[in-house]
């Protein structure tokens, strides 16, 4: 399985290409984001997204926002004639934007599967309440009485 969601700052302005047939459109831009350790230096990938979803983010995103991309890995080679360089870039399904009160979110799909948090019970809901326009799910805390599975003996 091929799957990453990433947060990440976007560095450089989208950019938008076509394919040479003019049929598709591809919009590309660098993020960066956190290494593993406080001392290391930030990484830095290229986030790639087709047709609808490259429009978009040309329309929404810029240099400077904070996103989360949802996506697939992908590893190019490309012989430079005395070496091969190795590219690696994220092709976006979903970009979300992240921070400063924005719920901006994209999808390469056309319709989304509707989002529910787990926390809401929909037979004891008012009929009135408002529904929550975020589909960003804090991970809630394991429960304190749930079961130890180490201690299982097989």
């Amino acid at each position: 399985m091929n799957s990453i969601v990433l947060m990440a700052e976007v560095l450089t302005d989208p950019e938008l290409r076509r394919t040479p047939d003019n049929q598709s459109s591809i919009a590309s831009f660098l993020v960066q984001f956190a290494g593993g350790r406080a001392e290391e230096a930030p990484y830095r990938i290229k986030v790639v997204g087709w047709n609808n979803l490259a429009d978009e983010i040309m329309e929404k995103y810029h240099k400077g926002d904070q996103v989360v991309v949802e996506g697939r890995l992908r590893l190019d080679t490309v012989d430079r004639g005395t070496y091969k360089e190795k590219r690696t870039e994220l092709v976006a399904q979903r970009v979300h934007s992240f921070g400063s009160g924005s719920t901006a979110s994209i999808t390469a799909t056309p319709t989304a599967a509707p989002t529910r948090s787990p926390r809401a019970n929909p037979s004891t809901a008012p009929s009135n309440a408002a529904v929550p326009t975020s589909s960003y799910v804090p991970v809630a805390s394991p429960a304190t009485n749930a079961p130890d599975y180490d201690d299982i003996p097989f």
